[in-house]
């Protein structure tokens, strides 16, 4: 299931289209190609360990900067700071062993006024059935910590960010389309993906927060 178009129209209100400049921690799963067809002005960095991660040469060439990096290693150097209008860190910061720190460092990368937008599973979701593609969320043995709205928005709080928006990450339109996604994907898989119930269970959380001065 695309997450994307969701946290796109999340971001939209706070942003000008017309001139923003993207950070995408986590550049993989065509997502140059999608934010380019929401925000196709836009000036887009992809940040990822791997450029090829799920991307095929129609998304490679979506971006205009590509940097290889394993956040990790705490070394941001070839992020300049104070350049972004957004930054997008989605379903990233639970395969970090150090996310807390990683987030407080990507911070600087923003302008005054930029706004981050982070997404990753609920702390609900160690609770919810197991299923093949991931909706516990020990299902994806690269997921390494557990997040919490209140430990990230304590985090940017800290970092003189405002919280602009948070909450259980939910699409009515994804619900009201799993009659036909379920029969879709037990014809054409032979399986149900995870994700067509990420919605209805609300296994992501996010959050939306603004860099002051």
């Amino acid at each position: 299931m695309n997450i994307k178009p969701f946290r796109i129209k999340k971001i939209l209100p706070y942003i000008n289209p017309e001139s923003v400049r993207i950070l995408d921690i986590g550049a993989g799963s065509h997502s140059a190609s999608i934010t380019k067809k929401w925000i196709p002005k836009a000036h887009y960095t992809g940040v990822d360990r791997e450029k090829e991660y799920h991307n095929d040469p129609h998304d490679l060439e979506k971006m205009d900067t590509f940097i290889q990096m394993d956040l990790t290693q705490l070394q941001f150097n070839q992020i300049p700071d104070n350049t972004f209008d957004l930054i997008i860190m989605s379903h990233v910061i639970e395969h970090l062993h150090n996310g807390d720190q990683v987030l407080m460092g990507l911070t600087k990368k923003l302008k005054t006024g930029g706004i981050i937008y982070l997404e990753f599973p609920s702390e609900r979701s160690v609770s919810f059935p197991s299923m093949r593609e991931t909706l516990n969320f020990f299902d994806d043995p690269t997921h390494c910590r557990i997040f919490s709205i209140r430990e990230i928005a304590n985090l940017l709080m800290s970092s003189q960010f405002r919280i602009r928006q948070a909450g259980r990450r939910q699409s009515w339109q994804n619900i009201l389309l799993m009659p036909i996604k379920i029969p879709l994907q037990l014809l054409t898989k032979g399986y149900v993906k995870a994700g067509v119930f990420w919605d209805i269970y609300g296994f992501a959380d996010y959050i939306i927060a603004q860099k002051e001065n």
